[in-house]
C-alpha cells in the first residue's frame, strides 16, 4: 500500500455513514437515533480527522426514505443527533448529503458523483484532486474515483474483500485505523 499523503487543512474528506462511522444494519435500514451506534474508536476518529482536514462530509445513499419505510424528517432528525454527538466529542461535519432514490442511474445516487459535485457548489474550495472518500462498499470506492478522489476502503462490513483492487488506493481495518494513520503521517 502506498503511503498517504500529507493532509492540511486544504483537503476534504468524504465519509460514508452505516459501516464506516456506525454499525450498518444488515438488509435494512438505521430508522431512528436510538439504533444508531457509532463503531468504537469512530468519535475519536472524526476529532483527529477534524484538526487535520479543512472540510469533512458525509455522503450517504438512504433508499429507506423512497421506500416509505421512514420519513425523510426522521433522516434529517438523526443527523442532526450524530452531529451533536460527533461535536461533543471535538469532531466535526461540514455538511451531510443523501440521496433518498431508488433509482441506481439518479445522478447522485453512489457510485455517480452527484453529492460531490453537490458538495462542491457549496464549498467552492474542494479540490477533488485533495479529496479523500473513505467507505465500506466498492460502490464507495466508484463515487470517489468518478468524482476524481483518492479512495480509502474500510473493511468493517467486508473484511475479506479481495485486494489489491483498481479502485481501492488505501485499505485500513475501520475509520479509527485510518485516523491514527493520519495523525501519524
Amino acid at each position: 500500500m502506498p503511503e498517504l499523503p500529507k493532509i492540511n487543512k486544504s483537503w476534504s474528506l468524504f465519509l460514508d455513514r452505516d459501516g464506516v462511522i456506525n454499525h450498518e444494519k444488515e438488509l435494512d435500514y438505521i430508522y431512528n437515533y436510538a439504533e444508531f451506534e457509532f463503531y468504537p474508536g469512530a468519535l475519536n476518529a472524526l476529532r483527529i480527522l477534524a484538526e487535520k482536514f479543512g472540510r469533512i462530509f458525509i455522503v450517504t445513499n438512504q433508499r429507506g426514505v423512497e421506500k416509505e419505510l421512514m420519513t425523510e424528517s426522521a433522516l434529517i432528525q438523526l443527523h442532526q443527533e450524530m452531529r451533536k454527538d460527533i461535536e461533543k466529542n471535538g469532531g466535526r461535519i461540514d455538511a451531510i448529503y443523501y440521496c433518498t432514490s431508488l433509482d441506481n442511474a439518479h445522478p447522485n445516487r453512489k457510485p455517480q458523483a452527484g453529492m460531490a459535485i453537490a458538495a462542491r457548489d457549496s464549498f467552492p474550495e474542494i479540490d477533488f484532486s485533495k479529496s479523500i472518500m473513505v467507505g465500506n462498499n466498492i460502490s464507495d470506492m466508484l463515487f470517489g474515483r468518478n468524482a476524481g478522489m483518492q479512495t480509502v476502503l474500510v473493511l468493517t462490513t467486508s473484511p475479506d474483500q479481495s485486494l489489491p483492487h483498481p479502485v481501492v488506493d488505501y485499505d485500513f481495518a475501520d475509520l479509527a485505523a485510518f485516523a491514527t494513520e493520519i495523525e501519524n503521517n
